[in-house]
């Protein structure tokens, strides 16, 4: 009895009976005849090894005979607790199918098209839809593996055209319409249908014409995939285990690729291997490691200097394309990889000067090997671009320092692979002079450049050691050159003789800002200046225009490293004034607390333009040096001016808040902050104190991060003198008829002749309505005293000045500012600026002349270099 139908009083052994139960064949049973009495095993468990009508009939037999009479027989082994010996004698008759992945790709492709023929009879459009993507994502992948279309494919389409025909003539006939879902699976199968057979048109045409053929076709390139190989046996124990036996070796197996199809890499058949990498590149599913290690063993393989730079150019691009996405960077090891290729690329295009790298060409077969013989000129020009490959290479590795975290040692690590992008990056300039190519050299010139204008003497240095180990060299080094300034001068040069805008003006800027981080303002100022680019800056790329914003701010710093306070709080003002310098200077993302939020778009566009952290300039550095000099500038500038009215009228509007808030304040506890340190500082100057400001502001940690520190700190000693000597002046003078000039020489620590020169200055100036008398060593102070009319017509000057010069800018912007960003003005330009210097120096001798006393002191700051640079926008 079935083990399934035993009862509650079945014994164990029945039990293990019934569980090692053996089937029986019929030759066996032919020869004892007598009947069995042990129970069969159930037809539940049986596998397709056993004989099905034989067993049905020895199961009825057995269950029988187990009903009827009880004597038990010999027992026999279960088949799942059979020995070796058992196997050996069955696996002599089973045998192993072995089928590749595309014999199950085509068995897929049918039973696919079987679900469809069984959804065609019931009319369900639904299902037929969703069987025929699945169709059409099979014979993708069949073409990715550059296999022949299928002709079940071919004929199901075309059966399932002329189907859906029959069913749209049916449905337009019908009264009873089908619901809307399977309508909807039908209209979106219509335009599937028609877009597929446009597609396979050609094939389609083809198997119309003559099926057998093109079944032919398809079954000669098959190759044959169903071998049938016994199984190997298992050593026997005994004796059979002690003979030693040779493996045997089957030559039917052929190795593989992906897809089951099996790739052969020699000399002879790599451009074909070749072209079906590019016919796969840029396909849905397509594995782009799998095209990158079949690239690599034909590199392996490649004979002559043509297959190796035709390898050379599909495996440097597949690796590119090996991270599709623009949100993450480029793997290490595949960015070191391609940029050794690129070398390897650039050597050989080198070294043999009859292989010619070129972006345009003329059409040549692919699949044939060209030689240097058969060319007119005896040159192999072949299509691709070397410098497209150092951009990437150059914009991957940026893009791998925006990604890492700047505060960990991976990012240190990643930052000495410049060296060896540098060494690239020159190799292909020398090949581009090489060969005489000017627009591919100024653009990797222009690369080179970017590496070395904001970098120290010692950073420059060390990336020109690197072209010592190269076999070839640019024509303009470090040690051709001597000095870094020299090495930045030339490659500029070059670049200003290029007959691209963009790159002449990212020239200029890097000059200029090379000239400014060497201490040198006054060639940066005035290149700056004659440029003219703060007239057209506005209407440049974003790249650029943070470029000229970095630019400005590093000739700021410049100022006042020399000690040029008023040039430097002109410079660094505009900037200061929008309130968002990390934005401006690409240094970090611009918080929205007023402004509508940016889109995803917008803002991941603005994350790909921040500079790596390496290239930022501190910020905190930049508003100490800002905060310093509006302080210099403006507290004597308070202290001389009387009226209220005049004194809302600032030079910096940052700086005036600042300190606006801080005299609003009851509480004032020590300094903590920069700005703590400033503000204080600036009360203490307001009182004369000028030793205690001066003790804040070098107490200032930030000023440890600027280059020539000591230097730094005793010119703003030196400053603070100054500027506590006029402040002290013009805040006392209403009180004194005379003052000594010895006693101000010991209250400021000054040289009694620098403080004589200071207050003969003022007074030159008509900031200080005195006079000195040398004979007795003192200052004269003279009252005038306004009237009321004098007062109003001193107002009404100041306000007509003002307004002439709101004039004379919008002006300059009618007449001048319409051209575009890369145009220069010329001589008209130069005219019309000399012109507006002339008017605006007319107006300043007419304000001078109106102007006197004590009232109206100190306007003249404003008539300094932040005037005469135009302002950036």
């Amino acid at each position: 009895m079935s083990r399934f139908f035993r009862q509650a009083g079945d014994s164990d052994s029945d039990s293990e009976e019934s569980d090692e139960e053996l089937l029986t064949s019929g030759d066996e049973d032919a020869a004892a005849p007598k009947a069995s009495a042990k129970p069969a095993m159930s037809r539940f468990l049986r596998t397709a090894g056993s004989d099905s009508s034989s067993s049905d009939s020895e199961s009825s037999d057995e269950d029988e005979s187990d009903m009827s009479d009880g004597e038990p027989t010999q027992k026999k082994k279960s088949r799942f607790m059979r020995g070796d010996s058992d196997e050996d004698s069955e696996d002599e008759d089973v045998k192993r199918v072995v089928k590749s992945t595309k014999d199950k790709r085509l068995e897929e492709i049918e039973a696919t098209g079987k679900v469809m023929d069984n959804g065609l009879k019931i009319n369900d459009w639904v299902a037929i839809s969703n069987e025929f993507d699945k169709l059409l994502r099979l014979v993708q992948r069949q073409s990715n593996a550059a296999e022949p279309l299928p002709p079940f494919f071919v004929k199901t389409l075309i059966s399932l055209e002329n189907s859906l025909n029959a069913a749209l003539t049916k449905e337009k006939e019908a009264k009873k319409k089908m619901n809307a879902t399977n309508a909807r699976a039908l209209n979106s199968m219509k335009q599937k249908v028609r877009k597929t057979a446009k597609e396979f048109e050609k094939e389609v045409q083809q198997y119309q014409n003559d099926p057998e053929a093109f079944e032919r076709e398809f079954a000669a390139h098959a190759q044959p995939a169903d071998v049938a190989v016994p199984k190997p046996k298992k050593q026997k124990k005994g004796a059979d285990s002690e003979s030693d036996e040779e493996p045997v070796i089957d030559d039917r197996f052929t190795t593989v690729g992906k897809g089951g199809k099996a790739m052969f890499f020699s000399a002879e058949n790599i451009f074909k291997n070749l072209k079906l990498v590019h016919e796969a590149r840029g396909k849905k599913n397509t594995d782009r490691g799998e095209q990158i290690r079949i690239l690599e063993k034909l590199l392996e393989v490649a004979v002559t200097s043509y297959q190796r730079i035709r390898i050379l150019l599909a495996l440097v691009s597949s690796r590119f394309d090996y991270n599709s996405s623009i949100t993450s960077y480029m793997p290490t090891d595949l960015w070191l990889s391609a940029q050794h290729e690129v070398d390897q690329l650039i050597s050989i295009v080198v070294a043999d000067s009859s292989y010619a790298v070129q972006e345009d060409t003329e059409d040549y077969d692919e699949l044939v090997e060209r030689h240097p013989a058969t060319e007119t000129d005896g040159v192999v020009r072949i299509r691709g671009s070397i410098i497209s490959f150092v951009d990437r290479l150059d914009d991957e590795f940026t893009k791998s320092l925006q990604n890492i975290d700047p505060h960990g040692t991976e990012y240190v690590d990643r930052l000495k692979d410049e060296k060896v992008l540098y060494r690239t990056i020159s190799r292909s300039q020398a090949f581009y002079e090489q060969t005489s190519q000017p627009e591919p050299l100024a653009r990797v010139i222009m690369r080179r450049l970017e590496h070395i204008y904001s970098k120290p003497d010692a950073v420059v240095s060390a990336l020109e050691s690197s072209l010592a180990s190269s076999e070839i060299t640019p024509s303009v080094t470090l040690a051709s050159s001597a000095t870094t300034s020299s090495l930045i001068h030339s490659l500029c040069v070059h670049l200003y003789k290029a007959d691209n805008s963009l790159l002449r003006t990212r020239a200029m800027l890097s000059h200029i800002y090379h000239h400014a981080l060497h201490n040198d303002f006054y060639t940066a100022r005035d290149m700056l200046l004659m440029s003219h680019l703060q007239e057209s800056i506005h209407s440049a790329d974003v790249a650029t225009q943070i470029l000229y914003n970095r630019t400005v701010v590093q000739l700021g710093l410049c100022a006042f490293r020399c000690g040029l306070i008023k040039e430097a709080q002109a410079t660094l003002q505009d900037i200061f004034t929008t309130q968002r310098v990390k934005e401006l200077l690409a240094q970090g993302v611009h918080q929205q607390r007023f402004q509508q939020q940016l889109t995803p778009e917008q803002e991941k566009a603005e994350r790909s333009r921040q500079l790596p952290f390496h290239m930022h300039i501190n910020t905190e550095l930049l508003e100490a040096a800002f905060l310093v000099s509006s302080m210099l500038v403006e507290v004597p500038l308070l202290a001389s001016i009387e009226s209220e009215e005049q004194k809302r009228k600032a030079i910096s509007k940052p700086f005036r808040r600042l300190l606006d808030f801080a005299d609003r304040q009851v509480f004032t506890g020590p300094p903590e902050s920069t700005r703590d340190h400033i503000m204080q500082a600036s009360k203490a100057l307001q009182d004369g104190e000028w030793e205690k400001c001066r003790d804040l502001i070098q107490s200032i940690k930030i000023w440890s991060l600027m280059p020539e520190v000591a230097s730094v700190k005793e010119m703003l000693a030196k400053r603070i003198q100054e500027q506590g000597l006029r402040t002290y002046l013009f805040t006392y003078a209403p009180y004194y008829s005379t003052l000594s000039l010895s006693l101000l020489s010991r209250t400021f620590s000054l040289p009694l002749r620098s403080v004589t020169s200071m207050i003969s200055k003022m007074i030159w100036n008509e900031e200080l309505s005195a006079s000195l008398d040398q004979s007795t060593g003192v200052v004269v102070f003279h009252r005038i005293e306004h009237s009321r009319p004098q007062q109003l017509a001193q107002v009404i000057a100041d306000k007509v000045s003002a307004l002439l010069e709101q004039n004379e800018k919008v002006l300059d912007v009618k007449l001048g500012g319409s051209g575009g960003w890369g145009d220069r003005g010329g001589d008209k330009g130069e005219k019309r600026g000399e012109q507006t210097q002339e008017r605006r120096g007319r107006g300043d001798r007419t304000r001078g002349s109106l102007r006197g006393g004590p009232r109206g002191r100190g306007s003249r700051f404003a008539q300094g270099l932040g005037n005469q640079m135009t302002r950036v926008r």
